[in-house]
């Protein structure tokens, strides 16, 4: 195994070599050393798609294949056959397991939205935006290849993942695991089947744990442990704002181990900037310097990432909307601001169509996080006060930048049902919806 990581670490260096200056290449390679665990990765990883990369690119995704390729060590755990393995090994749905994938972007309101599953309740695994760990570290390396690669990692860590296997996973969180147990967890504290027994283990002193259990004191998270978990439960949940295009989901979702349901969560492309210029701030001078002087450059960078996250967003939702056989029964769209409207309605619908049972657990939270004050309502709180989160950004984007939006992720307003304002008294004018009705089943 640690010949497999040398290779992948002198492919790395090589593809970074050719497509980056060397102050990045020592960055890269500082973080590859450290991704010498021994362990092996559990099924037949999916297969890489657009191979007509160039040389060092095909090398990479081949590499990277044989990586995920082996079996893995949680493959092995007791009990299997009770908990969807039949005898030769092999994962079975055929006990009714649903895979619930709620897809996003940042500052839709995806982790409010994931709670709804999160507090499901004993049946439930949920688990928060696990693939930080992957985009952390492969970002830099996927760029010289537009995505490629890390979209085909993201989707095989994903089949993981829902396989109850975190071998996949492992390899990315940074400092690695030993023995299978870590601190690093990123918002391990997020999902509640990582914080109650048996995977809440005995704390360990000195350990420091950044995302740790806020519900109880834990030890340091066993991912064997989590595996166990995982298997004991009925349905499994992954949130995650990392997946870019739909489309490269298909084998996971073919995947006759697994029923998965796709839940694509959109919400006003005006209302995200307007979040994210708060939550992201110093991200988002440039921005903040146009909303001073009220002049924006449309062919400026800022502009065009904005467009190109707007147009992947559309095209996901025109591939699942379009119900392709791999996605027929198994795709909703669901806007962030009819959720804010009727959370209890939009949640009963979530539930409807992943095939799970609404339970009074996940129905009380709804209730009592829907109305709250506005001190608990803070920018990563999933305590809202819902009908005014839906309106609240118009009162802090100016009109500058409204249009800027409008312009550029007009598209994407259509087809979602976002009305455009035409002055700034219409934009802050509640009375005035900027909500078209739409059913999109």
């Amino acid at each position: 195994m640690k010949t497999k990581y040398a290779i992948f670490f002198i492919c790395i260096v090589a593809l970074v070599i050719i497509e980056k200056e060397s102050n990045i290449l020592s960055r890269v390679s500082d973080k590859l050393i450290q991704r010498q665990t021994p362990q092996q990765t559990p099924q037949t990883p999916l297969e890489y798609s657009n191979t007509t990369q160039n040389g060092s690119l095909t090398v990479l995704k081949m590499l990277l294949s044989k990586l995920t390729g082996t079996k893995g060590i949680y493959s092995n755990i007791s009990g299997e056959e009770e908990d969807g393995l039949d005898n030769l090994g092999t994962y079975t749905s055929s006990s009714g397991r649903k895979h619930i994938l709620l897809l996003a972007t940042t500052r839709t309101g995806s982790s409010f939205v994931g709670e709804f599953f999160n507090q499901h309740g004993d049946n439930m695994f949920y688990l928060f935006e696990p693939l930080w760990h992957v985009e952390r570290m492969l970002t830099m390396a996927a760029e010289a290849n537009n995505g490629t690669v890390l979209a085909g990692i993201y989707r095989d860590v994903l089949q993981g993942l829902f396989l109850c296997d975190f071998s996949p996973l492992e390899k990315f969180i940074s400092p690695p695991p030993q023995d299978h147990v870590t601190p690093a967890l990123f918002r391990r504290e997020s999902s509640l089947s990582l914080c109650e027994d048996p995977v809440c283990t005995p704390v360990i002193k000195d350990v420091f744990e950044r995302y740790h259990c806020r519900t109880r004191r834990c030890g340091p998270l066993n991912l064997t442990l989590a595996s166990e978990s995982c298997l004991s439960k009925q349905h499994h949940a992954i949130k995650t704002v990392r997946v870019r295009q739909l489309e490269t989901l298909q084998a996971l979702v073919e995947d006759p181990r697994l029923d998965v349901r796709v839940i694509q969560l959109v919400r006003d492309p005006r209302a995200i900037l307007a979040s994210r210029m708060v939550a992201f701030s110093s991200k988002y001078q440039t921005w903040k310097a146009w909303a001073q002087d009220g002049q924006v450059p449309e062919d400026d960078e800022e502009v065009k990432r904005l467009k190109g996250n707007c147009d992947q967003i559309r095209m996901s939702a025109e591939v699942g909307l379009s119900q392709p056989h791999w996605l027929r029964r198994r795709y909703m769209l669901v806007r962030y601001e009819d959720i804010a409207r009727y959370p209890m309605q939009k949640a009963e619908d979530m539930y409807r169509f992943t095939g799970i049972p609404f339970s009074p657990q996940a129905r009380k939270w709804i209730l009592s996080n829907t109305q709250t004050t506005q001190e608990a309502s803070g920018i990563y709180s999933t305590q809202k006060n819902s009908s005014e989160q839906a309106e609240k950004w118009r009162f802090s984007i100016p009109f500058t930048l409204a249009q800027v939006v409008q312009r550029v992720c007009g598209p994407t307003m259509k087809l979602f049902g976002y009305r455009f304002v035409d002055d700034e008294n219409m934009l802050i004018n509640k009375s005035i919806s900027l909500l078209e009705e739409r059913r999109f089943q």
